[in-house]
């Protein structure tokens, strides 16, 4: 058997706190959990004006709902922790700084392994110190504004690590994800499982394109490709190890009997190892030393897995390791389509729009169109919200948003589509994309007829050159 370093994970425990203004440090006095007034400085857990501190060494672990905090920091001469796991919330207000100062042997270290860390502002990972960022299993890490800056100023030094869990750069900034900012000041960033998002920018990708080019972003420790695409207008980063790993990792599947797949190199022996724990020592030993690319596991909901393939150079005795690979068994959200955008037109005071939509899920589904934007109150009325395939009438020219919203049971899917009415179906047809004006079409109508040439003919023989006979 083998033995990896992994992760931990936490116990579950919820205290309700007060609102102080003021600066709060963690002294862990009475538990490693935040939700303990005990373990903070002023007796009370920080509210919305306050700085959360985790300074020289403190370990913390977030598992309850902590509100809103102004600031929180994580710096000193030991390397200061905060972990989040399922059932965390936390909610920033103002900056976050994981390595404020101080460059310990270890770096200052946020790990958001579940729940969801809301940064309303910007974040700073090695901002004039050593610090690191991990997103792993159901961590969700969403930078609301500003933007996210990694190795800052002087001396900062900054690492993320992607490995599972979602990092979403929502921030308006023209471009949210900034690397090295300061002198002398250092950044990576690693993909394993998970996902990166942001809205889609030709500019943005540009940034992301470059440091995967001059290996400031790699994948599975430089063994692997960053993959970067375009999802509708998302711009999607995450990473790809050469054994394509199925399900992919960080994947969330449904439950039964599961086909594994990897590709190894051409008539390569694998040792595969499956279980429930990261830490593989206790893992079941599926495939020894055998050309294999698949193997058949049964899997059941709500519950995490993990697997490794591990590889023989020929000849060789003992395997090299491969990475752990996890995922996540689930009843998976419906997915949900709306269809594609509508252009359309008023005639004798009214436009009508089919909607054409799809639901895909493996359980029953119910689902419910409603009207997000509109021009004014009531403009847009859906015939049936209830059915999939349905027309809704809309009053007046303008943009409307419709919502289709699905749900099994248990988790729910969504989607939007945006109806554009016009005054009339030219002015629609000059809003398409590639929309080219005839030769001729001189009042601009879509056509080219008699009142073309009454307009011509009205400006026969006029000239307004610098010298016209």
């Amino acid at each position: 058997m083998k033995s990896r370093a992994v992760l931990g994970t936490c116990i579950t425990l919820l205290v309700a706190g007060t609102v102080f203004a003021a600066q709060d440090r963690w002294t862990g006095a009475a538990s490693q959990l935040w939700s303990n007034p005990g373990n903070w400085t002023l007796g009370a857990l920080p509210g919305p004006s306050d700085k959360a501190q985790v300074v020289d060494g403190g370990f913390c672990i977030l598992d309850s709902d902590a509100g809103t905090i102004k600031n929180m920091v994580i710096e000193g001469g030991g390397a200061g922790h905060l972990r989040l796991v399922d059932g965390a919330k936390l909610t920033v207000s103002d900056w976050s700084i994981i390595g404020y100062a101080g460059a310990p042997e270890q770096p200052h270290l946020l790990e958001v392994l579940g729940g969801v860390y809301n940064a309303n502002a910007r974040m700073f990972i090695g901002f004039q110190g050593r610090a690191m960022l991990v997103v792993d299993y159901a961590g969700v890490l969403n930078i609301n504004a500003q933007e996210l800056g990694i190795g800052e100023e002087a001396g900062g030094d900054g690492v993320v690590e992607v490995r599972g869990g979602t990092l979403n750069l929502l921030s308006g900034s023209a471009l949210p994800l900034r690397f090295r900012a300061g002198a002398n000041s250092k950044a990576s960033m690693n993909f394993h499982g998970g996902v990166m998002t942001q809205t889609f920018s030709q500019a943005r990708a540009d940034v992301i394109n470059t440091n995967i080019a001059n290996g400031t972003i790699i994948a599975y420790d430089g063994e692997g490709t960053v993959i970067v695409e375009q999802v509708k207008d998302k711009l999607i980063v995450k990473g790809l190890h050469p054994l394509n790993p199925v399900p992919g990792d960080g994947d969330s599947i449904t439950a039964g009997d599961l086909t594994l797949n990897w590709t190894p190199k051409a008539g390569a022996l694998v040792d595969v190892w499956f279980g429930t724990s990261a830490d593989l020592s206790a893992a079941k030993l599926i495939i020894e030393k055998k050309a294999a690319t698949s193997a058949v596991v049964k899997v059941d909901r709500k519950q995490r897995y993990y697997w490794a393939v591990d590889t023989y150079a020929a000849g060789a005795n003992d395997p090299n390791y491969g990475p752990i690979f996890d995922f996540y068994v689930d009843n998976l959200p419906p997915e949900v389509e709306a269809g594609d955008n509508v252009t359309t037109w008023l005639e004798n005071g009214s436009a009508t729009a089919t909607m054409t939509a799809t639901v895909k899920d493996a359980d029953p589904t119910t689902a419910v169109w409603t009207v997000v934007t509109e021009p004014a109150p009531g403009a847009a009325v859906i015939a049936d919200p209830t059915k999939l395939d349905t027309t809704v009438t809309l009053a007046q020219v303008g943009a409307y948003v419709l919502k289709l919203e699905a749900t099994d049971g248990e988790y729910k899917g969504s989607d939007t589509v945006t109806v554009n009415v016009y005054a009339t179906s030219c002015e629609g047809a000059q809003s398409l994309p590639g929309y080219q004006a005839i030769p001729g079409d001189l009042n601009g109508d879509c056509r080219v007829n008699d009142a073309d040439m009454a307009i011509l003919q009205q400006h026969w023989l006029e000239c307004n050159d610098i010298v016209c006979p």
